[in-house]
């Protein structure tokens, strides 16, 4: 059975280094949580800030990494606890992000709803140049807030 502990940011860096598909670890969090079947870690979400300026107004969080090793029932546990803790917090919205092809079955499942699908890009520009190192496809916003649970 799944339960959920407190996980440090490098742990939780650690384990996205070695398992998530298409992402390094995020630069900084608000928290984290793991998910552990017996003692075993299978899985972490990571919350911060919102990654886009117009949506941090404070009362919202983003879900920036989850990630886990292919146990049942693991990401939506994750998400779920994630939203959980937000709202104990006193934020009012949580978002996250999937690439278009993945199908959201697990953020249907608990109830994120879908709110926008962004065209992809790349957030480098002349201002401020970067290196991108993720997928710059499609991907839809999801979300979960106090209004809609």
């Amino acid at each position: 059975m799944l339960h959920a502990e407190p996980i440090t940011f490098k742990a939780a860096c650690d384990f996205v280094t070695q398992l998530h598909r298409h992402h390094k670890p995020p630069q900084g969090w608000k928290f984290g949580i793991a998910a552990f079947e017996d003692d075993r870690l299978v899985g972490v979400v990571m919350v911060g800030r919102p990654v886009a300026r117009k949506l941090d107004d404070g009362f919202t969080l983003e879900v920036t990494r989850c990630c886990c090793d292919g146990t049942k029932n693991a990401p939506s546990f994750l998400y779920s606890a994630a939203w959980r803790a937000a709202r104990a917090m006193g934020y009012h919205r949580i978002i996250t992000y999937l690439l278009a092809e993945e199908p959201g079955t697990t953020m249907r499942a608990v109830g994120w709803r879908i709110v926008h699908q962004t065209p992809g890009k790349s957030w480098s520009v002349p201002s401020r140049p970067r290196t991108d190192t993720h997928p710059l496809g499609p991907k839809t916003r999801y979300e979960m807030r106090e209004d809609i649970t």
